[in-house]
């Protein structure tokens, strides 16, 4: 706008939210008559003049300059080498520099979550916000939801507790990767990834398992095989079933580029002997040897999605989002070997 006065400015003014602000000059309901007139007095005198632009549509919702947000990950996806977390992170604490907001970043340990001690942030009361990336355990989410000021969770969900999130499309992505390997043949096919550690590893799971009925595979048991304990921390040691199937869906980049490391050491060839896929399409699907087949994560966008949200409810701390799913696309790389006719070759032979 030529005047430069904002919705933004309006509000900081008369110390309400830029959605009351909006609500009052659109006529919206929510705003007392009373307000609605103070506002709108207020919005003349300072020659405020409306924009239908795109641009200012997005910029209403930006909270007052001085908010700080609070970033919380577990110290189990904290690595020596960096992990999928840290660029998530990064990514929506730029984003938030770019409305003003501070983020202070803290990592809960293993104690803290177990016993539901809350981060030093928010017992020193200096964040008016809480994002959390990362599963963390069900009583630490307790914990949590009692807190008053605005609470997200990216990259997880509990259907228990009614708290905004943004995650990826893990069913579908755990679906497209299964579904990947019965078009290049594959007919017996594992899992790698411990059910019940993260929303995401059962999403996926869900996934494939209905990959397999929808095609009838064989379904085993002793084909679905842990890769992390109870702390969330991935095994040093990957134990193979006796019977290996022909591939593995595996729940993360990491999990596929050990299973990869644990087969080689075997003897077993990837992707000759087994096909690998991972998910995430992070740096340890690129590095590794063969590069790994996976789905990619929109991690811009669900770090943009992510802070809209959180503007929102900062803004309006009755605002309420839902769940966000981020739709992920397949990479295909060189860890997956398409055995198509294989299997009728065995059948002629044994004829």
């Amino acid at each position: 706008m030529k005047n430069g006065v904002k919705m933004l400015d309006i509000a900081t003014k008369l110390g309400v939210s830029v959605v009351t602000v909006s609500n009052a000059l659109a006529g919206r309901d929510g705003v007392s008559e009373k307000m609605r007139r103070k506002i709108c007095e207020t919005a003349e005198k300072m020659g405020y003049k409306p924009s239908n632009t795109k641009s200012e549509k997005r910029r209403i919702a930006i909270p007052k300059i001085g908010k700080n947000v609070g970033i919380l990950t577990s110290e189990r996806f904290v690595g020596a080498r960096g992990t999928f977390y840290w660029e998530l992170t990064a990514s929506i604490s730029n984003q938030l520099s770019q409305l003003n907001i501070c983020t202070v970043y803290e990592c809960v340990t293993a104690d803290s979550e177990k016993n539901a001690i809350l981060p030093n942030m928010v017992t020193d009361n200096k964040v008016d916000g809480i994002i959390v990336i990362g599963q963390v355990h069900r009583s630490y989410i307790e914990c949590l939801s009692k807190l008053t000021c605005p609470l997200m969770f990216v990259d997880f969900y509990d259907n228990r507790y009614n708290i905004d999130s943004v995650i990826s499309d893990s069913f579908n992505g755990g679906y497209m990767l299964t579904d990947h390997l019965v078009a290049k043949g594959h007919r017996k096919i594992g899992f790698f990834g411990t059910l019940n550690a993260t929303s995401s590893i059962n999403d996926r799971y869900l996934g494939y398992v209905k990959c397999i009925m929808e095609n009838e595979l064989e379904f085993r048991k002793e084909w679905i095989i842990g890769d992390r304990n109870e702390r969330g921390i991935l095994f040093d040691k990957i134990n193979f079933p006796e019977e290996m199937p022909t591939a593995f869906v595996c729940n993360c980049d990491e999990t596929a580029f050990r299973v990869i490391s644990a087969l080689k050491s075997k003897g077993v060839r990837v992707p000759e002997d087994i096909s690998v896929v991972g998910y995430d399409n992070y740096t340890v699907s690129s590095i590794c040897i063969p590069t790994i087949t996976t789905v990619e994560v929109d991690l811009s966008r669900m770090a943009e999605v992510s802070v809209g949200i959180m503007a929102k409810k900062l803004a309006d701390p009755g605002y309420s989002e839902g769940r966000r799913i981020i739709s992920g696309k397949l990479i295909e790389k060189e860890s997956v070997l398409d055995i198509n006719g294989s299997y009728s070759e065995e059948r002629s032979d044994a004829v």
